[in-house]
């Protein structure tokens, strides 16, 4: 997920995307300590756009 995209986003969608790219995360942590994630990349795009939105979420928060 692009910043781009993250910035359009309403506050109550970005706590719906935050929600879900942790419970993805959760996942491919216990797919990877299994021997059955394939693509590893995936856990480092998740935990960027987990930053992203974070980061998002903290801008509007010292703006407002």
């Amino acid at each position: 997920m692009k910043a781009a995209e993250i910035r359009e986003l309403s506050a109550e969608d970005l706590q719906a995307k935050l929600k879900e790219a942790r419970a993805e995360l959760f996942n491919l942590r216990f797919q990877m300590a299994t021997s059955q994630l394939d693509n590893t990349s995936r856990v480092k795009q998740v935990k960027k756009d987990i930053a992203r939105i974070l980061t998002e979420m903290r801008a509007r928060e010292l703006s407002a």
